[in-house]
């Protein structure tokens, strides 16, 4: 008696199987966004954000970010080669300072990975040679902050408060005339152009300064001294997903 009523049961549930147990109509579509398992409400937030450094050449970004020890990525790799068509020029050659001779879209992607999935390779760029020599695979732990420096980091406020994966984005600033003789001495120590054309640069650079921070303050950065920012993005390392 008990296996035909088992039997029985059997046969409903595939009949209800078959007909999808609503008057012969299939049941409803499930919501894709529904999961199979709940997921627990901390796991969907950004575990990582980034801290944007920028400022003009010279002005202590790569030392700063040194003392930090977080992990870094350094925009300047993000350059288009030499021989790219269409790149800006000045003074003769390509305008370097120009953010058109910069791979945005390659630099705010790479970071968006970083944010999300805690790894990204990166372009490996020799600024002697103006060119790309390689990748390399950045691979993050449990630092809840990474810092992106370069003179085009203002070119990312946007997109990367638009993917909320911003902590805050900071502008160096110094007195011009130190800003001027460390990138002299930097620019030449490294061979990084001919010297009349660091001089030109130099300069040019020095002009235009006041003018380059008000246009990064303009594009959302925030105007700091080098021990305000330290102190800042020390704060902003000691609280997990923490943004200003």
């Amino acid at each position: 008696m008990r296996s035909r009523g088992f039997l029985a049961a059997v046969v409903v549930a595939f009949w209800l199987l078959l007909t999808g147990g609503d008057n012969g109509r299939m049941p409803a579509t499930p919501d894709p966004d529904e999961a199979l398992f709940p997921i627990p409400e901390g796991e969907r937030r950004v575990r990582r954000r980034v801290v944007l450094l920028t400022g003009p050449s010279g002005s202590g970004k790569s030392s700063l970010t040194r003392r930090l020890g977080l992990p870094v990525v350094a925009l300047d790799d993000f350059y288009f080669d030499i021989d790219r068509p269409g790149l800006p020029s000045r003074f003769g050659s390509v305008d370097w300072d120009s953010p058109a001779s910069w791979d945005h879209d390659g630099a705010r992607d790479a970071l968006v990975a970083l944010c999300r999935d805690g790894v990204s390779d990166l372009p490996v760029y020799d600024i002697p040679t103006s060119r790309r020599t390689g990748t390399t695979r950045l691979l993050l732990g449990d630092e809840p902050i990474v810092i992106a420096e370069g003179i085009f980091a203002a070119e990312l406020v946007a997109d990367l408060r638009a993917e909320d994966v911003l902590a805050d984005a900071i502008c160096l600033v110094r007195p011009r005339m130190q800003t001027f003789w460390f990138r002299l001495l930097r620019d030449l120590a490294e061979s990084r152009k001919p010297p009349s054309t660091l001089v030109r640069r130099g300069l040019a650079l020095f002009r235009a300064e006041p003018a380059l921070i008000r246009g990064w303050v303009a594009k959302g950065c925030r105007a700091a001294g080098v021990a305000e920012a330290e102190r800042d993005i020390r704060a902003l390392a000691a609280t997990p997903t923490a943004r200003r």
